[in-house]
Formats: C-alpha cells, sequence, structure tokens
C-alpha cells in the first residue's frame, strides 16, 4: 500500500501533501485530547499490522485496519495514521517522505469515509453489525488500492497495467481485513460497547 519513492509526479505529490495536511487539520481540530490513549492504540495497531506486508512491484499488501480506525476514530484517525506512516517511513524506510502525503491520504481518506458510511451500523446488534463491520473494513482498503492505483496512473499512464494488477493483488487481502474488523467490532461491543460510540460522542465525529 506504500508507493514508493521516486514514482509519482511533482503535481501528485503537491496535491497529496496538500490534502493530508488539510485532513490532519481537520482531524486535530476535532479530536478530544481526553481520548488521546485511544488514538495513539489504533495509531499503533495500524503501525504494528501494516508492517506485515508483502512487496508488490513499486507498492506493496497487507492488512491496514483503516476501516476500524475510522469507524473508531472518525476524522482523528487521520493525524493517527500519518504520524505512524512518517513512522514507519523513518525507521523502516516504507514508502518515503515525499510520498508520504499521497500515502497519508490513500489511506486516511477512506479510512475516515467509510467511518461515516458504516458508522451507524455497528451500533446495531446481531447481523447488520457484522455487515456493516466487514463492509468498512473491506471498502476502506479496497478505496486505498484503488487511489494508489489512481495516483500512479495520474503520474503516468504507463502505469495502468501496474496499477491494475495492485488493486487485484489487494481482493483477498480486502476480505480478510473485513473479516478482522468484524472479529474486532464484535469483540468491543461484548467487552467495551462505549468504544463504539467514541466518534460520535466526542469532537472527533
Amino acid at each position: 500500500m506504500h508507493i514508493s519513492e521516486g514514482v509519482l509526479s511533482a503535481p501528485i505529490l503537491t496535491g497529496g501533501a496538500v490534502l493530508s495536511l488539510a485532513g490532519c487539520a481537520i482531524g486535530l481540530k476535532k479530536m478530544d485530547y481526553d481520548h488521546i490513549m485511544s488514538v495513539a492504540m489504533f495509531g499503533s495497531a495500524f503501525f504494528v499490522a501494516s508492517l506485515i506486508h508483502v512487496p508488490a512491484g513499486i507498492g506493496s499488501v497487507h492488512l491496514l485496519l483503516g476501516g476500524l480506525m475510522g469507524l473508531i476514530l472518525g476524522w482523528s484517525a487521520f493525524p493517527a495514521i500519518l504520524v505512524a506512516l512518517l513512522l514507519q517511513t523513518v525507521f523502516f524506510q516504507y514508502g518515503g517522505l515525499l510520498v508520504l502525503g499521497v500515502n497519508g491520504v490513500n489511506i486516511a481518506g477512506p479510512a475516515v469515509l467509510c467511518g461515516f458510511l458504516f458508522r451507524n451500523g455497528i451500533l446495531e446488534n446481531g447481523r447488520k453489525q457484522l455487515i456493516c463491520a466487514f463492509c468498512a473494513g473491506f471498502f476502506a482498503l479496497g478505496f486505498s488500492a484503488i487511489g494508489m492505483a489512481f495516483s500512479l496512473w495520474l503520474s503516468d499512464q504507463n502505469f495502468f497495467k501496474t496499477a491494475a494488477l495492485l488493486v487485484i493483488g489487494h481482493l483477498p487481502v480486502m476480505v480478510i481485513e473485513g473479516l478482522v474488523t468484524m472479529v474486532v467490532v464484535r469483540f468491543l461491543a461484548k467487552v467495551q460497547p462505549d468504544i463504539l460510540t467514541f466518534s460520535t460522542s466526542t469532537k472527533s465525529g
């Protein structure tokens, strides 16, 4: 999911940086700092989950937990993900500083979007909760893969085949991501249901 350095064009890099800064600013503004530890915990979960990756040409395939973060954190997922990506870049050379903005918006943007789309559904009990949790994980990763492919295509249309293969390569991981999100949401609903209303009961929604 991390796009490597030296691949994207300057306009795409600039646009990604601007959008990431805007998303991070909104997330910080809406964040309830009484819950900063929860934001840090989910940011750490993202950091660890996305370390286990399979290189795929100029990108990589791995779990993100973006849908889960969007469901729980709302806009606060943006700064949490961006900080985790920055640390991965500094310590493990995943992605790069120049592509940090593009990687950030491709991952955090779909996380926040799916959080808004499926948030109310996970507050229900039974099948609807499971379906909405699965969809949040599945589509957040899918939209991230499409965003990555679109970034590559906008930079150079010769990347079309590579971008298409990256999206196809993410399909089985999208299913796994959906199942993981479903299991975690179900578990949280049983042991700590209040956390499912975090993004609706604080400024981060």
